[in-house]
């Protein structure tokens, strides 16, 4: 697979072929294709130039902005492996990351040079290859322009085998010490041609990325584009404004975007005055993810959006999209996370024996894709777990009904067990979050003597929204098994409730807080 295109070569391409087009843009400036393809050499040669080789690894944290693009492209085409860093992490757990895959450079925005700077200490050879975003380099920093500026943009550059590593992508961490995944440039050029093969993207589509450019689901869409030469918008808001959204959807005619349901939420819920402000024609396709989604919001998502197609994913910074629920099937197969992309592979569920469950019963999701990550960063033990053969699973328990659909049931390692019982958090947590007062909702596991567990709820209500414990046991025992019912339930604000940086629930971090004792496994 050594002759695959790399995302440097898809961008060199398009400089050739199209220099004046659109490449990128965020709030603050824009870059042409050539524009893109000068500065990525600059920025290549100016990182080779600290002393790095090819392989070292470059970990970059920042918020969402226009260098993320000309970084992904410029590590690339050196030979260098690009490790995003989540930005909510503490200066430990970056220090922690920073550690693990041992980095020869940083790469960091202005706001967070105080964090870094309290763990130099513990950087070792990233000490002397700090460079900075936004700002004038101060003591220990190299300023990123003056890297740009001084470079040159007439280098040569050894070719980058497609087998190579391109990127680290730490996981969120759920379930303990996060994991580097390591995807090659080979799987990063797979899944964009999946990609755009199966949702039918093409060189005149403009995509809007919102979630944090340290993801997987920005990086895999945006590379998908620059495979393309469409053109990407980054928003680089730090806190998402509806308006301000569909504001740049009109406004840079934006073809694609994806989205977690709360942003859907928070769009339908403007007033229809502030809507019908902005012209959303444009819009040809949605994405929706990470979080299961209403019949109601799916409706209405529609109807805003006019000439937009929904589709719903579910897959991992591991394997990459494993099932697509596809626009004519958003209703019908409701609560569902689809079949296998095109060309993805295959799906398997698997009981604890490695045998396959029946149509309707419970097993492990295991996937076979041509895009798989290369296994953990510096760990054996938890790649020999990811995979069975060629077989890849993250711990995810589903069901398949008989049309093929995969219907998610829980992770593996959210399961509660109670009384010898298995109980799927997220069926509880489907039940409550139908209730009408309920706007969000967790549910976890909580030790007992007699049980071994038992179900606790933790439920944000909508504003203005007031409800009892009583209210909500009820309404369970009305759609549940005893068994699966909470016993006790907590009522939160919004802010209280743990998240990723994509607005997944951290249920490991409510464990913990009503749990401070219990310790969490590596």
């Amino acid at each position: 697979m050594s002759h695959l295109l790399t995302i440097s070569d898809a961008v060199a391409t398009h400089a050739r072929l199209t220099p004046e087009k659109l490449g990128t843009r965020d709030s603050r400036r824009s870059l042409t294709y050539a524009q893109w393809d000068e500065r990525a050499n600059r920025l290549a040669a100016g990182m080779l130039g600290l002393g790095l080789h090819t392989g070292d690894r470059v970990a970059v944290l920042a918020y969402n902005c226009i260098e993320w693009m000309e970084m992904y492209v410029a590590l690339a085409r050196a030979g260098l492996v690009a490790v995003p860093l989540n930005f909510r992490l503490t200066a430990p757990e970056i220090a922690y990351i920073l550690g693990n895959c041992e980095a020869g450079a940083l790469i960091a925005g202005a706001e967070f040079v105080d964090t870094v700077d309290s763990i130099r200490d513990e950087l070792g050879g990233v000490r002397g290859r700090c460079v900075v975003l936004g700002a004038q380099a101060g003591a220990g920093w190299i300023g990123y322009e003056d890297l740009v500026a001084q470079s040159s943009a007439a280098t040569e550059f050894a070719r980058v085998n497609a087998e190579e590593t391109c990127a680290l992508l730490y996981t969120s961490g759920t379930t303990g010490r996060p994991k580097g995944a390591i995807r090659s440039h080979a799987g990063s050029t797979l899944i964009a041609l999946a990609t755009a093969l199966e949702m039918g993207f093409t060189r005149d589509d403009t995509a809007l990325l919102v979630m944090p450019m340290c993801h997987a689901n920005s990086l895999y869409f945006g590379t998908t584009f620059i495979h393309m030469g469409a053109t990407c918008v980054i928003d680089d808001r730090r806190s998402f404004d509806p308006e301000a959204l569909v504001a740049t959807l009109a406004q840079e005619k934006v073809t694609f975007t994806s989205l977690v349901p709360t942003h859907y939420i928070m769009i339908l819920a403007l007033p229809d005055e502030v809507k019908r402000r902005y012209d959303m024609s444009s819009v040809g396709k949605l994405m929706i993810s990470s979080a299961p989604a209403r019949k109601d919001t799916k409706l209405a998502i529609l109807e805003y959006f006019r000439n937009g197609k929904l589709y719903e994913l579910y897959g991992s910074t591991e394997a990459g999209w494993v099932t697509l629920l596809r626009p004519d099937e958003q209703i019908v197969k409701l609560g569902s996370v689809g079949r296998e992309w095109a060309g993805s592979g295959a799906i398997r569920l698997l009981d604890e024996n490695g045998c396959e469950v029946a149509d309707g019963e419970v097993g492990e999701l295991f996937s076979r894709t041509s895009y798989v990550f290369d296994g953990y960063w510096k760990n054996p033990e938890k790649t020999t777990e990811a995979f069975r053969g060629e077989w890849c699973s993250v711990g995810d328990m589903a069901r398949r009904d008989a049309d093929g659909y995969i219907w998610l049931v829980d992770r593996k390692s959210n399961m509660i067990i109670s009384g010898g019982e298995n109980i799927y958090p997220s069926e509880v947590e489907g039940v409550l979050g139908g209730h009408p007062k309920v706007k969000d909702v967790a549910v976890i596991g909580i030790p007992h003597d007699k049980w071994g567990e038992t179900v606790q709820a933790v439920i944000v209500l909508h504003d203005g929204q007031s409800a009892d414990v009583e209210e909500m046991q009820a309404w369970c025992r009305q759609r549940l098994a005893g068994f699966k019912c909470p016993r006790s339930v907590m009522f939160i604000a919004d802010s209280e409730m743990p998240r990723t940086a994509t607005g997944k629930i951290l249920h490991r971090v409510l464990r913990q807080r009503l749990v401070p004792s219990e310790s969490v496994p590596a």
